[in-house]
């Protein structure tokens, strides 16, 4: 399916194209009102946006990775990210962005903000049950994109791409869309790098680690469809539910003690402080003889290095070091 609107004129383009008005442009594109790329399996034609939103942590950091702070309209940001926000090392990008709603993401929030392209994921930004989705905003004229993770939920014919894999194409196709290419090479170069170093650091036998997210009755985890996963890989380990076809899901404990994890690494995000979630671990009588809890090995993982984004690399570099930590 092949998605256009009329291209902007040509006076409000050369603005864009000019590091005066935003992000240095790569002369190629120059010559070029709009640009193709494939998301979710969709043909669609982008021309330079010129008052972008942003959705959560995920768009938001891949967006301020690629130098593009001041090409947008503005983000919205749940409040239940604000920690992880405060630690983030664009902290200063985030504070010279105006925030548009610390809530869900929203049609009317969109609207509100003029914005002519938003960025986010499918169930993680854009909601059916919310009334907000691509279709809806293209009848608004508003372009947008969905992260290349998030497409394995989206429609009838999903799209999976390893997580890892899945960021390379994000801050590739954004860095088409806003005509940056050449700095979205070198983020990508660099991720890459980083990511074949630890490979090649693999131990033969990898420690169990159980990713744990939130919930008492039910643990919401990682699959092998989210960024968690290509995480604990990446850095040595073996996410115990890594057979689970899916993004963020609930599963039962009597799974999670069955993996025996070696290793549960805490998602610090929400309204529950870190620390109280761990405590929580430590005191569940049901994982008590999992070596994780008695041996005391729980990790942090900071939410905005958890979702799809550049410090997904870096994540997985801070878990290598404490699983060489613990080894033995």
């Amino acid at each position: 399916m092949n998605r256009s609107i009329p291209l902007f004129a040509a006076g409000l383009v050369a603005c864009l194209l000019t590091t005066a008005c935003g992000a240095e442009i790569d002369s190629a594109a120059r010559e070029s009102g709009a640009v193709t790329v494939d998301n979710c399996g969709e043909e669609i034609e982008y021309p330079v946006p010129r008052r972008a939103v942003a959705y959560d942590m995920s768009s938001t950091e891949k967006m301020f990775a690629l130098g593009l702070a001041d090409r947008m309209r503005g983000i919205v940001m749940p409040s239940t990210a604000d920690r992880s926000v405060a630690r983030s090392p664009w902290k200063e990008d985030y504070e010279s962005v105006e925030t548009l709603s610390t809530d869900v993401l929203s049609l009317e929030v969109v609207l509100s903000a003029k914005a002519d392209w938003v960025l986010a994921g499918w169930n993680s930004g854009f909601s059916e049950g919310r009334g907000i989705t691509p279709q809806e905003l293209e009848r608004f004229g508003i372009r947008s994109y969905q992260h290349t993770e998030s497409c394995f939920n989206y429609g009838t014919d999903p799209v999976s791409v390893p997580p890892l894999e899945a960021l390379y194409t994000d801050l590739i196709d954004i860095g088409k869309i806003f005509r940056v290419e050449q700095r979205a090479r070198e983020v990508v170069r660099d991720l890459k790098a980083r990511a074949a170093k630890l490979r090649e650091q693999r131990p033969e036998d990898p420690m169990s680690v159980f990713v744990y997210d939130s919930g008492t009755d039910e643990p919401f985890t990682s699959g092998n469809q989210a960024a968690p996963n290509a995480i604990v890989s990446l850095a040595g380990g073996r996410n115990v539910l890594s057979g689970l076809e899916e993004r963020w899901t609930t599963v039962g404990w009597e799974k999670v003690v069955e993996s025996d994890p070696e290793v549960i690494t805490v998602v610090d995000y929400g309204d529950k402080p870190v620390a109280e979630k761990i405590e929580f671990l430590k005191s569940f009588p049901p994982l008590s003889s999992t070596p994780a809890v008695r041996n005391d090995r729980f990790h942090v993982l900071d939410y905005g290095a958890a979702v799809s984004g550049p410090r997904n690399v870096e994540a997985a570099e801070k878990l290598a070091e404490y699983l060489r930590s613990v080894e033995g």
